[in-house]
């Protein structure tokens, strides 16, 4: 498995697959064409369905910046490798000068056509919960240490990045106000839940409040196109720190053990991003924020220092209980269901913590079977229901 920088990008939202993966195709084509007198941008399935509501276009040109560049939405030809295709074109005059397929895979990863997913080098030797689970076990580890010791102690450094960011995610968007753009009127509430209290509020609504304060905070500036850090994407960027943010005062947690959450949580994404796919354009919802909900218990069991089974537990319910989710934003914009999906799975990675405290002993199904079972769904869904905003909410929902 990658390095889990690779997981944990830096970027700008609203879609790590519609803004940031184009973004690296851009910068990647630029780097080896920087001379031409034009530009053009194809966009294919669901980069070319929804790339207007997720901004692709804004970023392609932004990136471009004064060259010029033509976005063509191409919503017709099939896409085989994977549904996030776009074709960037270096012109001279009419003469095309170079051509260039790149796939955006999720969490801002893109692959160029005939290149393997794994182009950055593997630093994880194991790539299945058992494996990991097994060697942490005979050398009486926990997951950050394993994660130590293949990755080098700099990865507390960028994870330290990773969780700065995250919090002035949270701290930016409890203050914003206003309308979100896209032209379907979504109101930002993290600073009403944040400060809405109750003169007889219980803690559990508070807690419940909190929570959901939290992450739609970094929900709404990630679908206002602000800096957010995967977690695995960007339309999941707000479970796991609104549940770490949560958590850390309630038992004083250390800025240590905060990183060493982000990593626990960081090995699950990776073993589904490796395994099946962190990609709603794949997958549906549940490879996005079902991940991201898995990640987040893990992170909490760690806090709590439960152990592997536990945290194996709390992973493996997190992603069991939203199979068959499906991604179908309204307009193509992550907002709606988006946001309130990253407050649901904020508390339901709680719940699934508590549960694997009690139960874990008697739990039947494994991490790996549940992520390939996750796999396996999200291909059968059908591709309505895939981040086309062609189906359910966003076929319903009439201005």
């Amino acid at each position: 498995m990658q390095s889990l920088k690779y997981l944990y990008r830096i970027g700008r939202g609203p879609s790590s697959s519609h803004t940031m993966g184009p973004i690296a195709a851009a910068e990647r084509f630029l780097a080896v064409c920087p001379n031409a007198s034009s530009y053009r941008a194809v966009l294919y399935g669901s980069l070319a369905k929804t790339g207007r509501g997720h901004m692709t276009d804004r970023a392609l040109l932004e990136t471009f910046g004064a060259r010029p560049c033509e976005i063509v939405f191409d919503t017709e030809t099939p896409t085989e490798f994977h549904p996030n295709m776009l074709d960037l074109i270096a012109m001279d005059g009419d003469k095309e000068l170079a051509r260039k397929r790149y796939y955006s895979v999720g969490g801002g990863e893109v692959v160029a056509e005939g290149e393997s997913p794994a182009e950055h080098e593997d630093v994880y030797p194991l790539n299945s919960f058992t494996a990991i689970s097994d060697y942490c076990r005979e050398r009486d580890m926990r997951i950050w240490q394993y994660v130590e010791e293949c990755e080098g102690s700099d990865i507390w450094a960028y994870l330290s990045e990773v969780w700065t960011v995250m919090q002035n995610a949270i701290k930016q968007g409890l203050v914003a106000e206003g309308i979100l753009h896209g032209g379907i009127g979504t109101q930002r509430k993290a600073r009403y839940l944040f400060r809405q209290k109750h003169i007889d509020e219980s803690e559990e609504t508070k807690t419940n409040r909190l929570i959901c304060a939290y992450a739609y905070a970094v929900s709404e500036q990630n679908a206002s196109g602000g800096t957010i850090v995967t977690a695995p994407t960007c339309g999941a960027c707000g479970v796991v720190p609104a549940v770490l943010k949560f958590l850390q005062p309630k038992r004083d947690f250390s800025e240590t053990q905060i990183l060493h959450a982000l990593a626990t949580a960081g090995i699950i994404g990776n073993l589904i991003k490796t395994n099946a796919s962190i990609s709603g354009a794949e997958c549906g919802c549940q490879a996005e924020i079902g991940t991201a909900c898995s990640m987040a218990a893990a992170a909490a069991a760690e806090l709590y220092e439960l152990d592997l089974d536990q945290i194996e537990y709390a992973a493996e319910m997190s992603i069991e209980h939203h199979l068959g989710l499906t991604c179908d934003p309204i307009l193509g914009l992550v907002q709606i269901p988006c946001i309130e999906r990253n407050a649901i799975a904020a508390m339901r990675a709680l719940n699934a913590v508590n549960l694997a405290d009690f139960l874990a002993n008697s739990r039947m199904i494994s991490f790996d079977m549940i992520v390939d079972t996750m796999y396996e769904t999200g291909k059968d869904l059908r591709v309505m229901y895939r981040e086309t905003a062609e189906g359910g909410l966003a076929k319903n929902f009439k201005l």
